[in-house]
């Protein structure tokens, strides 16, 4: 989504910031204590979250979120998946997030740790730009019908049967405005559904193709399929996608970005929609779509482009 998102703008004014991080980066502890001399410059409140409040100098207080005000942005400290936690996190709130790189990779991320300072004044500035990412929901299904837990992604839901080894034999439906069709079955390692920022992830991995994170839809991936017969499929926002075991005695595992798994019971489904759920994703001048996947991916790049 793009800033004519129908989301709420989310106040830029920022003076109460949380932080999340991984406890088992080795570059936290040093990052938690220059964020602290740095807010103190800006007249930040920061927030740390009850894992890493032992790292971060003494006298910090605990974030707490799920309140209303209860922080003005997210600072997500860290790698991709640290950022996708913040975005679960915040799901709802129009909390923006600001990803600052500690790991190797770190696509959604604004800036690598050594350019933190730098940032937090750009940011202090309002010279920044917020990218409205949508997200999917999987609404877990029993055998009976019966709706039960829904989970929310804004990368993408995996969803295969639970052996690690064996292959899925899948059925993939699509609902819309006269109900559900049958898209077909397929043999293999089971099917990913991502979002447009997930295209360039796992989807992208099974041959699944790069999407602008402003496009409407959400992709279709079979994972290792045995068969040349079944491609990737886009399909539009306002569609719905069921997932079901083709042997109706097994049962499924779904798992959101790649960190929360559950489990189908036997002879229940998945149903795949598009959430009215956006996540402000923060970014700053210069840092376009198409550059990052050149950095990041060397896609399309011109010698030079990765340095």
């Amino acid at each position: 989504m793009t800033e004519a998102s129908t989301a709420a703008e989310p106040d830029r004014t920022f003076r109460r910031v949380g932080v999340i991080g991984r406890v088992k980066d080795t570059y936290l502890p040093g990052v938690l204590h220059r964020l602290k001399d740095l807010a103190n410059g800006q007249s930040l409140e920061l927030f740390f979250e009850a894992p890493i409040l032992p790292l971060a100098p003494d006298g910090s207080q605990e974030l707490e979120l799920g309140e209303d005000g209860s922080v003005d942005l997210l600072l997500a400290l860290g790698g991709d998946g640290t950022i996708l936690r913040a975005g679960r996190l915040t799901a709802g709130q129009n909390i923006p997030i600001l990803g600052i790189n500690l790991g190797h990779f770190g696509f959604l991320t604004a800036s690598p740790e050594q350019e933190m300072e730098d940032c937090i004044v750009q940011l202090m500035e309002g010279r920044f730009v917020l990218d409205w990412r949508s997200t999917l929901e999987a609404c877990l299904v029993d055998s009976d019908g019966v709706e039960g837990e829904t989970l929310v992604a804004w990368n993408d839901f995996m969803i295969q049967e639970p052996k690690v080894g064996r292959v899925s034999r899948l059925d993939l439906l699509i609902r819309d405005e006269e109900g559900w069709s049958e898209i077909g079955s397929f043999t293999g390692d089971g099917v990913v559904l991502s979002t447009p920022t997930g295209s360039t992830a796992y989807s992208l991995s099974a041959g699944g193709p790069i999407v602008m994170p402003s496009v409407e839809c959400f992709l279709v991936t079979p994972v290792c399929p045995h068969t040349l017969a079944i491609r990737p499929l886009v399909v539009p926002a306002d569609r719905s996608v069921s997932v079901r075991s083709f042997d109706q005695s097994r049962s499924l595992v779904v798992t959101a970005d790649g960190q929360i798994e559950r489990t189908v019971g036997e002879g229940g489904e998945v149903w795949i929609t598009s959430s009215e759920i956006r996540i402000p994703l923060m970014r700053f001048a210069g840092q376009t779509f198409f550059s990052t996947i050149r950095r990041k991916l060397s896609w399309a790049a011109r010698p030079g482009d990765r340095s």
